[in-house]
């Protein structure tokens, strides 16, 4: 009977444990700018917050021959956050999947960043000395050195990378050929 009750507390913990560290909720973004939003909806609210420092539309690239679209801030130069530099908001087919943000380095440290993130969302799921990342079946969610947020959407990311038409360049052809040799 002991020991039955010892299975069953210890497969009650075992269960806990894993359930809680795969249900985790990584941010989807920073502040109100979420994976998932439109182009216009990101733009708007990009306008109502100025730490990011966008300055509408000349901040808008397009890239010919794709359903691709970036947004990039610059808040240093401007009125915007003292913690961000430059920032990125990627998307495909009017859907926002990867926000990237350089994080001022005079302002604030890596450790520092990298300490609140595993008292908030636990320990990396990967770690090296390159990046943190957290990773779950929506996100992926990572601290960059020296100092870059980066929040990716994983079903956008992957199927934009399965149904890529983007042929490789001439200098990745012959890097391929030359690491082929080695």
């Amino acid at each position: 009977m002991l020991k039955s009750k010892s299975f069953f507390i210890s497969f009650f913990l075992f269960c806990s444990i894993h359930f809680f560290s795969f249900s985790q909720d990584y941010p989807k973004g920073y502040k109100n700018i979420l994976l998932g939003m439109t182009f216009e909806d990101t733009k708007i609210a990009l306008l109502k917050d100025s730490d990011f420092g966008y300055h509408g539309e000349r901040d808008v690239s397009l890239i010919p021959g794709t359903n691709k679209t970036l947004i990039e801030t610059d808040a240093q130069y401007g009125h915007g956050s003292n913690f961000l530099e430059r920032c990125w908001f990627q998307f495909t087919n009017d859907s926002l999947y990867i926000i990237t943000i350089n994080v001022n380095q005079e302002k604030i440290d890596y450790y520092t960043i990298f300490t609140t993130l595993c008292n908030k969302y636990g320990n990396p799921t990967d770690f090296n000395p390159q990046k943190a990342t957290w990773k779950s079946d929506e996100v992926t969610f990572t601290l960059e050195k020296p100092l870059t947020l980066k929040y990716i959407d994983n079903k956008i990311f992957d199927s934009t990378q399965n149904y890529s038409n983007i042929q490789d360049s001439p200098v990745e052809i012959t890097q391929k050929m030359f690491l082929d040799e080695l």
